[in-house]
């Protein structure tokens, strides 16, 4: 089955548990909302993506673990978007959860989607203990304290913020997550894969900190400008474009040296450096080239 195929009906099959009856009709609605409104579904993709190049013999496995990062990634663009944070109108170009549904159902749903996230992989129990604890363990890690997504996003309440640490844990934490999740649910040692994910991580986050600043609003469905707005750091505001632009070809191009040996290394190389994340605009890269 294709890999967004896949990620897909994972999702739907955890949406679903969360939302069927009894639940609260407007808040099935929020959880669909938050989660089929769009996304590229880049963190997903690269768990899919590791765990083929590993052998990908418990697909089940992979396939919960890809869609607990996606539940989170989620419930995280949820929960960033209401007013005591980003207080964002537009997500993925159409109304931010808390906009179309008001603040208190946007937090409960990013808290469905949280608890969603751990239910999909707590069902892998029976299919291996042992790997699916594993995977719980890895995705509690990327979501809390100390260097999670919970505590990127605690950074933003402090005075000063180091952009490095910041940078790894509301970004990098989940990329990690997404490929060392990849590899133990094909039953492969999970903690090489972290390098790959932490340079793919703060990759993005780089791309997203020049697209804040340059690129147009209305094509990234978000505001812009954000990070100046909010008063937190910004790659591309401390390098400028070109230099956040070259710091991001050396993470990539570190990111496909730093794929450990596996099966299927080649394809997975060729996949990350074509289209794993197509991380600018193309007219930014050539603004910047």
């Amino acid at each position: 089955m294709d890999q967004g195929l896949r990620i897909e009906d994972a999702l739907r099959s955890s949406i679903l548990r969360a939302s069927e009856s009894p639940c609260p009709p407007k808040l099935a609605s929020a959880l669909n909302h938050s989660v089929f409104a769009g996304g590229a579904r880049v963190r997903p993709r690269l768990c899919v993506a590791v765990a083929v190049a590993c052998g990908d013999d418990a697909p089940i496995l992979t396939d919960s673990a890809a869609a607990a990062i996606e539940l989170l990634h989620c419930a995280s663009l949820v929960h960033d978007d209401l007013p005591c944070f980003d207080n964002a109108d537009l997500r993925r170009g159409k109304p931010s959860v808390h906009k179309a549904f008001g603040e208190p159902l946007a937090v409960l749903a990013g808290d469905a989607l949280i608890v969603a996230a751990f239910q999909t992989l707590g069902l892998c129990i029976p299919i291996s203990q042992e790997r699916a604890a594993g995977l719980i363990s890895i995705v509690a890690k990327s979501v809390g304290g100390p260097s999670g997504i919970v505590a990127g996003q605690a950074w933003e309440c402090e005075h000063e913020i180091p952009l490095a640490e910041y940078h790894r844990a509301k970004t990098a934490s989940l990329f990690s997550a997404a490929t060392t999740l990849g590899a133990l649910s094909a039953g492969h040692a999970h903690e090489p894969w972290s390098r790959l994910g932490e340079r793919l991580g703060e990759a993005y986050q780089i791309a997203d900190d020049i697209c804040d600043v340059f690129a147009d609003p209305m094509e990234r469905g978000k505001p812009g400008k954000r990070d100046l707005d909010l008063g937190r750091p910004n790659a591309a505001e401390e390098l400028g474009l070109s230099g956040a632009v070259e710091r991001l070809k050396a993470l990539l191009a570190d990111a496909v040296e730093s794929v450990p040996m596996c099966p299927g290394i080649d394809a997975l190389r060729a996949h990350i450096a074509k289209s794993a994340l197509p991380y600018l605009p193309k007219e930014l890269s050539r603004i910047a080239a």
